[in-house]
């Protein structure tokens, strides 16, 4: 893997608007093949970055527990449905991880799908994963090896509180995240200092505030994806910023 960013936050507070913006950024300044994967179960990435999802890996899991054609291996048949599931653009490709897991085993579906993923990521320099709400996949040790970890929160104390307890629980996992940044979304108005315990988790010059951008909730609502925001809205030219100074010595 060359160089991995993860995005993780409480529900609603524009995380995917923040993954979209970033992969654009990164687009743009060469930082290509590019894998983007929707490890939200609510998968929403393709609408930000405006391109069509055919199906998710957790319909392919499902898929093979009864409708494995015969003659056909399960691991042939769940390289397959990957494959099928990959949506292939100019620079990026985009993999959907879809809705938890209903009744049943699906440790074998997993497993697969574990090891095919693993595969798959070896074939990009750069990863963008945009995680779903909670703690969910960073407990579950689904990502062991990160460059970058943006915990995106609103600026309410349940947004907050949420970002510190996933930034508490990466740093006793046996995982490798080399930065965590606490990027505050939405910002209307910037107080004279966020609570304490933020900065005694992440550090004060680990926090960075994103602006309230009206334009966002336009672009929703007309189906217009947030990719395609003008340059000089407020959220792109304050993502740009931020994004400058973590690449200003990074992968490129």
């Amino acid at each position: 893997m060359g160089y991995a960013v993860a995005l993780g936050g409480k529900g609603g507070t524009g995380k995917t608007t923040i993954a979209g913006l970033l992969i654009r950024y990164m687009l743009s300044h060469g930082m290509k093949p590019l894998l983007a994967i929707d490890a939200d179960s609510n998968s929403n990435l393709n609408d930000v970055l405006g391109v069509p999802l055919a199906e998710t890996l957790s319909e392919a899991r499902e898929e093979m527990k009864t409708s494995v054609p015969v003659g056909m291996t399960k691991d042939v048949f769940m390289e397959m449905k990957l494959e099928q599931a990959l949506v292939e653009t100019e620079g990026f490709d985009l993999i959907a991880m879809g809705r938890p897991e209903g009744p049943g085993c699906y440790c074998a579906a997993n497993n697969l799908l574990s090891s095919l993923i693993d595969r798959l990521i070896g074939n990009y320099p750069f990863i963008v994963i945009d995680n779903e709400a909670g703690m969910e996949h960073f407990s579950r040790l689904n990502q062991k090896d990160i460059d970058l970890l943006l915990l995106v929160s609103d600026p309410s104390r349940r947004g907050l509180s949420a970002a510190c307890r996933i930034a508490e629980l990466v740093k006793t996992l046996p995982m490798h995240v080399s930065q965590i940044l606490l990027v505050i979304n939405q910002v209307r108005e910037e107080p004279a200092s966020w609570p304490e315990g933020v900065y005694r988790i992440f550090g004060k010059e680990k926090v960075v505030s994103i602006p309230a951008d009206p334009l966002i909730s336009k672009f929703d609502l007309e189906g217009k994806p947030t990719m395609l925001l003008p340059d000089d809205s407020l959220v792109v030219k304050a993502c740009e910023g931020l994004f400058d100074k973590i690449f200003r010595n990074g992968p490129e």
